[in-house]
């Protein structure tokens, strides 16, 4: 067999690779979009739940979502960039540094479930802050801080030595060359990754499970320490544990549920090819 046959037949599995992953992904999309499109109305997105969820919208298990992901971020943001901050800009190779990565590692690796178990021992029972929106946004927050922490340290190794160079040149300090020339140029990459990491943790099940999903709670929470309704588990409940629930509910949640998780997925492309269109090193 000659090169040229040879690079065809392997341009072929690859084509064929390819569309073992895109098409099952479309037909999932279709799907969806088929039986959840005609469910989604606008009354459905804004209404509370009603006869046990067998009636009415959603809308407390899309705020009791966006509350949860934003508690998150609080979280997760400023300490996953501080460590990746210290990681790349100021600790030295040794047993401390290698340590600090294999945990990293070792804790992306993690099942979600194990994340929840730890915020129920620690944050709901320990701590006592009880199944709430403060003990779900710290437990997703965990869950994140990994991906939050390894984006980071891309993005700011991603910046050229010479920039630090030249700002230490000119009399600036490592921290305020760090604070006002690294970051700035490095924070396109580091929000593609908090919004990647955010989007995972919007999808999860088994940690809110434990720290702060509620059943049925046809009303927002008033304070951090309330229980919340999230989109994930609100699907799990409707499609196992509500006898006779309409199948528009169902699949109307679920369609919701994939276009928040696109959508951030989206933003995060958007944020990723403008700056590298921007970018002029």
């Amino acid at each position: 067999m000659d090169a040229r046959r040879k690079e065809r037949v392997v341009f072929g599995l690859l084509s064929l690779s390819m569309l073992a992953v895109v098409v099952p992904v479309l037909l999932v999309l279709y799907f969806l979009a088929v039986r959840g499109l005609p469910g989604v109305t606008w009354e459905f997105l804004t209404a509370l739940p009603r006869e046990n969820m067998r009636a009415g919208g959603i809308m407390p298990a899309i705020m009791g979502t966006l509350l949860l992901v934003t508690g998150t971020v609080v979280f997760a943001l400023p300490l996953g960039v501080l460590s990746a901050v210290y990681l790349t800009e100021y600790s030295r190779p040794g047993a401390l540094n290698r340590l600090i990565r294999l945990a990293i590692v070792n804790l992306a690796g993690v099942p979600s479930v194990v994340y929840g178990l730890f915020g129920l021992g620690l944050f709901v029972l320990f701590l006592r802050f009880g199944a709430s929106l403060l003990a779900g946004s710290l437990t997703l927050a965990l869950l994140i801080l990994p991906v939050v922490i390894t984006a980071s340290e891309e993005a700011l190794r991603s910046v050229p030595v010479s920039f630090r160079q030249a700002s230490l040149g000119l009399g600036a300090t490592r921290w305020q060359t760090t604070w006002r020339v690294v970051l700035p140029n490095a924070l396109p990459g580091i929000m593609t990754g908090v919004i990647l990491g955010v989007a995972r943790a919007a999808g999860e099940t088994a940690p809110i499970l434990f720290t702060a999903a509620a059943f049925f709670l046809p009303r927002l929470p008033h304070s951090v320490f309330d229980p919340v309704m999230a989109l994930p588990y609100h699907l799990y409940i409707i499609s196992t544990q509500v006898p006779d629930a309409p199948p528009r509910i169902q699949w109307g949640t679920a369609v919701v549920l994939l276009m928040l998780v696109l959508g951030m997925n989206l933003i995060a492309s958007l944020i990723r090819t403008r700056h590298r269109r921007a970018r002029h090193w």
